[in-house]
């Protein structure tokens, strides 16, 4: 008698079609406007978000811009 071999990779029970719910890629890309500018931070404050960046494994320039787009998105709508 041979064993019966069972492959893992073969889907198991019913199959169902899944519509598809995925952006386009070009609708996932959000332009927006930058500029680039020199900004004086004191060297505590750089050592910081240095420090953090490498704990979350992204680049501290990029924390500190999303800091400052939050607040200014949470001061903007206030007048």
């Amino acid at each position: 008698m041979k064993e019966k071999i069972i492959d893992s990779n073969k889907p198991i029970g019913k199959l169902t079609r899944v519509n598809d719910f995925l952006p386009r890629p070009e609708d996932l890309i959000m332009p927006e406007e930058t500029i680039k500018i020199t900004l004086l931070l004191k060297k505590s404050s750089v050592d910081f978000f240095k420090h953090k960046a490498d704990k979350c494994h992204t680049k501290y320039q990029r924390m500190i811009r999303e800091l400052v787009d939050r607040y200014a998105a949470q001061y903007s709508s206030v007048k």
